[in-house]
């Protein structure tokens, strides 16, 4: 299966200024994405999409192409990931390149590792999957939560599951943002993400951190300084397929 890894890495961050660019231990962030994902050696090429002149250069410097430019219309701060990997496919496609999936990687991902990737795309090869999207598991059992009233007091959310045990409640994950693989067929459709035919890898939170505040960003730095070779990925953890 050929595979091209596609970076959604947009000029205009709000809560944390240049974030794509921001150096992190020396080194912009997104630069030790597109690192890790030339080392995966799972990709014919890493393409990044941006609006962004100075990331595209530091985007070229680590190895990555940038062969077009996102237009204004797909880089503002709504616009969701599945239409601008779907043009990034569709700009891919009139290049003539040919590839069977693609994989967007947050250009901030940098506590992946190959073997989440390779372990994400051996889920895509299974017969009905059209994408695959890295996902965390809730510490504590959903059904359990309270909102605050604007009262100030509290009340449950499912209150039908008060006296349940929490070991009698169905484990739940969520949507980590680290990355999508997809079939390019469905990128190129733009078809959801969210469907039947997606697959979720959950990873261990070690290797999952959003980054857009700086509390995420200075979490991310402790949890990359903790690993003991940060740049050997050879031992890798795969992580639990649903």
């Amino acid at each position: 299966m050929r595979c091209v890894a596609i970076i959604p890495a947009r000029g205009g961050s709000k809560r944390i200024p240049r974030k794509n660019v921001r150096p992190m231990f020396g080194v912009p962030i997104i630069a030790r994405t597109i690192a890790m994902l030339r080392e995966s050696a799972l990709f014919e090429d890493v393409v990044v999409s941006t609006d962004d002149p100075e990331i595209a250069d530091v985007s070229r410097a680590a190895g990555a192409l940038v062969p077009f430019t996102r237009p204004a219309h797909l880089a503002d701060d709504h616009t969701g990931t599945t239409p601008v990997i779907t043009h990034a496919v569709q700009a891919i496609d009139a290049l003539g390149w040919s590839f069977d999936a693609a994989c967007a990687v947050y250009p901030t991902a940098v506590l992946l590792t190959p073997g989440d990737l390779r372990a994400g795309l051996s889920l895509l090869r299974e017969a009905g999957t059209e994408y695959v999207l890295s996902a965390q598991a809730y510490s504590h059992p959903v059904e359990r939560a309270f909102r605050t009233r604007a009262d100030g007091r509290i009340e449950m959310r499912w209150p039908e599951y008060r006296d349940v045990r929490t070991q009698d409640l169905e484990p739940a994950v969520y949507d980590a943002g680290a990355f999508y693989w997809g079939t390019a067929e469905a990128w190129r459709d733009g078809r959801s993400i969210y469907t039947g035919a997606t697959r979720a890898l959950v990873l261990p939170a070690d290797r999952l951190q959003d980054i857009d505040t700086p509390d995420d960003w200075a979490r991310a730095e402790r949890l990359f300084l903790e690993r003991s070779e940060p740049k050997d990925w050879s031992g890798d953890d795969e992580g639990t397929r649903t």
